[in-house]
């Protein structure tokens, strides 16, 4: 997957996994944006090692599987990204 396909399941992730997640997440669009890059990276990371037991920094493909583990990446991403403002704040 290219990297224009990455910004834009990364902002469809991130726009949806903040939707879900309760409470209020700062930031505005590049926030979001980069939350649900890093989100899908992570969801697709975790994915793979799951599924061969290997670590490998991957993405999550265009399907119905890949949004699900983007946005749950995402949503991981925003559960830490919260830790880390909060605490040095």
């Amino acid at each position: 997957m290219n990297i224009i396909a990455w910004v834009i399941l990364g902002l469809i992730a991130g726009a949806i996994a903040k939707a879900i997640y309760p409470g209020h997440q700062g930031g505005g669009i590049l926030a979001t944006m980069i939350l649900g890059i890093v989100g899908a990276f992570v969801g697709g990371s975790l994915f793979t090692f799951l599924n061969t037991g290997t670590l490998a920094l991957t993405a999550t493909s265009f399907s119905i599987g890949g949004f699900i583990v983007a946005i749950i990446g995402a949503m991981i991403a925003i559960f830490i990204w919260g830790l880390v403002t909060r605490s040095a704040a």
